[in-house]
């Protein structure tokens, strides 16, 4: 684990060891330059309606090819023009969805040892991490973060979800496979 964290141009140091630390002021190396920060508000006006693209994910599972198609049309049009949407209909019960963001907040709460049993590495971002990118000297952002590789299936390892909390491992596989396995094959066109 400890060649995992030498391995990084830097050493890595996890946010939330250094918020606990009771340090009295953000270190420099998280302070982006002014071109890299977020425009404030006098910077721009917000126009007075913005319009989310919400995609209705029913639709990307209908046997009807007519609603199918528009639907996935959709999803290519607010990728391209907004690079994110919202999703409604898209069959994640409430209670998963609670459940999940419970479970990764008592991860997080977990003591950072514990934590660091999943380090990612400069080769992978999956696992638990802190920077993104290995470039000596660079702006890193003030968060620590889990990822995962959820699909294809094949790009799994599961040696990198956690086992702690117990529920950790199932809730992520369980409750969505089937239908992302489902959503995966109409994005590719199976």
């Amino acid at each position: 684990m400890m060649n995992c964290l030498q391995s990084w141009p830097e050493p890595v140091v996890r946010v939330q060891s250094l918020a606990a630390s009771g340090i009295q002021a953000i270190p420099e190396r998280y302070i982006k330059p002014p071109s890299h920060r977020p425009l404030s508000k006098s910077d721009f006006s917000l126009p007075q309606e913005v319009n989310i693209p919400v995609i209705d994910f029913e639709n990307v599972f209908s046997s009807d090819h007519r609603l199918r198609d528009e639907a996935l049309r959709c999803i290519y049009s607010a990728c391209s023009e907004w690079g994110f949407f919202q999703v409604v209909n898209h069959g994640v019960s409430h209670e998963l969805m609670k459940g999940v963001r419970e479970m990764w907040r008592e991860f997080f709460n977990l003591p950072v040892e514990v934590k660091q049993e999943y380090a990612n590495s400069p080769v992978t971002y999956e696992g638990y991490g802190s920077r993104l990118g290995v470039q000596k000297g660079a702006s890193l952002d003030w968060s620590d973060y889990f990822f995962l590789h959820y699909m294809p299936v094949s790009l799994r390892n599961q040696n990198k979800w956690p086992a702690t909390p117990a529920s950790c491992r199932y809730a992520c596989i369980s409750g969505a496979d089937k239908r992302n396995t489902d959503l995966f094959g109409v994005c590719i066109g199976t």
